[in-house]
């Protein structure tokens, strides 16, 4: 292949970048995600081919171009909240693929080209797992999710999770750039159909196996199924909801829910921090006059189960134990505040969750004792600032009326299919995802929240709700198919009937244990590359 000019380059960092974003959901079309490593691919083998003139540290720029592209393109929307945590995510997210990218190359360097594009699927599956776990989570670009909006196409994930796709994605890119190879670069003499072959099953086989799948599932009705009503209140974030009468805000949600809540009706959902109450101290419950309110509604529907969201707080006394998110109140003791899921019931019988997965630098400072000057310019995305409490594993709410048994997931713990996986073992037969996506406005934001609803129901095979403040609210079968959906920037109520599951997925059941294992490996191969370079040191002084 001819030397290649930096124009070249970074016009393959260009395409590559731009194909991605084109294939992400919910606009794109996600088969364009099969190809779009191939340009950086192609960059790379350059690189590769080049190594005595060109450092591995060279194709470094290249691939953080790409992926700074692929980044910014599709998550944009996130700075109409907060420009700063924005442009973090997409600086430090797009170093991090980067550095993936980088390592393939070297481990190729050391080790040859065939352990070397063994070692892409590894190496990035190994990044997407550690992404979900550490404290600078956003794993809302894993490459599986980008087949959100296509759930005929994903069935296979009720066995590998979203990473299951990654490692599709990262395959079937491998195996066009091996077709391309051929043409691209002289010294590759093989004939065309033994790659094309490759190319064609490793993409054709997972989708029609998953059409197959789709077609023949049978239907989720059940003998038993459960009303619920949702209530979209389209409470504007910015102007309205956490500053105007938080009880209006409460009259406005009861009456919506009243033209379609009756005497059938088992569960009327409310949104991510629909109680916007700041006296509601889990403490004295029921000494709040928002709970009261409730109390009262709940009286004139003892059937029913309202499960909302809030922003709640928990008082410590003299000689309690503080716990590291504790605030100091003035120094007049303690406090923790928390994203909280509630469950009421006309027994008044009030069952709490309390978000376990923050969003970084919004509710929670990641790295405190060294980002603590940071924590001043968090930005609120649910009424309350700065780092919240947490529990320490996931709760189930429950109902002895109807027998059922529910998965609240707050916000974007939806898109941590394994962190779900947990309320299902506890016994959970529905998901129940309250959000507030208005902060992200009119942008591709909410809709690929929706499509990530519809993978998680494919994955944990459970009727999943999502209730937004404003944003897309919709009712998904065990399919991923989205029943009923609002509109953008509309009050809007749904109701619907659920079909309870005490199914557990394979993945539900083992969770990401690809990128699990793929961590191992990854440790491994940076073992085997540093392992490498100490004996190619000390040779020469041994020989000597």
């Amino acid at each position: 292949m001819k030397t290649l000019s930096r124009k070249h380059l970074y016009l393959h960092s260009l395409i590559t970048g731009v194909v991605l974003w084109l294939g992400w959901p919910a606009r794109g079309f996600p088969l364009l995600l099969l190809l779009g490593f191939v340009p950086i691919l192609i960059t790379e083998h350059y690189f590769y081919t080049n190594k005595e003139k060109k450092t591995a540290f060279s194709f470094l720029w290249y691939a953080y171009v790409a992926m700074l592209l692929f980044n910014g393109l599709t998550t944009w929307w996130v700075c109409n909240s907060t420009i700063v945590g924005g442009l973090a995510a997409i600086i430090c997210n797009s170093f991090f693929m980067a550095v993936v990218l980088l390592l393939f190359h070297t481990v190729k360097r050391r080790a040859g080209a065939v352990t070397g594009y063994a070692s892409l699927p590894i190496l990035w599956l190994a990044f997407e797992y550690i992404h979900l776990h550490w404290p600078l989570s956003w794993p809302w670009l894993t490459l599986g999710f980008g087949f959100s909006n296509y759930v005929s196409l994903i069935q296979w994930y009720t066995l590998t999770g979203p990473l299951g796709g990654s490692l599709w994605i990262l395959l079937c890119n491998i195996a066009v750039f091996q077709v391309v190879k051929t043409k691209l670069f002289p010294e590759s003499t093989s004939s065309l159909k033994k790659p094309v072959g490759v190319a064609l099953a490793v993409i054709i086989t997972p989708i029609l196996l998953s059409i197959f799948t789709y077609v023949t599932y049978p239907s989720p009705c059940k003998p038993i199924t459960v009303s619920v009503v949702v209530v979209q209140p389209n409470i504007d974030p910015y102007n309205e909801k956490f500053n105007g009468s938080y009880q209006s805000q409460l009259e406005k949600m009861f009456a919506l829910a009243d033209t379609k809540v009756d005497s059938t009706t088992s569960y009327l959902i409310f949104p991510e921090t629909a109680l916007t109450d700041p006296d509601i101290v889990e403490n004295s419950f029921n000494y709040n006059g928002t709970v009261k309110s409730i109390w009262a509604y709940m009286h004139k529907h003892p059937n029913l189960r309202l499960v909302t969201g809030a922003g709640t707080f928990r008082t410590y006394k003299k000689g309690d134990s503080i716990p590291e998110s504790a605030r100091n109140d003035d120094g007049q003791g303690y406090y923790d505040a928390y994203n909280t899921a509630l469950q009421f019931d006309s027994s008044k019988n009030i069952q709490v969750y309390h978000k376990c997965k923050l969003v970084p630098g919004v509710e929670f400072m990641p790295f405190a004792k060294f980002l603590a000057p940071l924590a001043k310019i968090a930005f609120d995305l649910g009424g309350t600032s700065g780092t919240l409490g947490t529990q320490k594993e996931p709760s189930v709410f429950y109902s002895s009326y109807s027998k059922t048994n529910v998965a609240p997931a707050i916000c974007y713990e939806s898109i941590y299919g394994d962190y779900i996986g947990e309320f299902i073992k506890k016994g959970a037969q529905m998901i129940f995802i309250i959000t507030n996506d208005g902060w992200w406005k009119d942008t591709p934001g909410y809709r690929q929240h929706l499509c990530y609803g519809a993978m998680l129901a494919v994955e944990t095979r459970m009727e999943t709700v999502q209730c937004a403040n404003t944003g897309f609210s919709g009712i998904i079968n065990a399919r991923g198919d989205i029943s009923q959906r609002t509109n953008w920037w509309e009050p809007a109520v749904i109701k619907a009937k659920l079909c309870p599951s005490n199914t557990i997925t394979f993945y539900a059941q083992h969770g990401d244990y690809l990128g699990l294992y793929c961590s191992y490996l990854s440790l491994l191969l940076i073992a085997f590359i540093l392992l490498n370079k100490i004996i190619r040191y000390f040779r020469p002084k041994i020989s000597a």
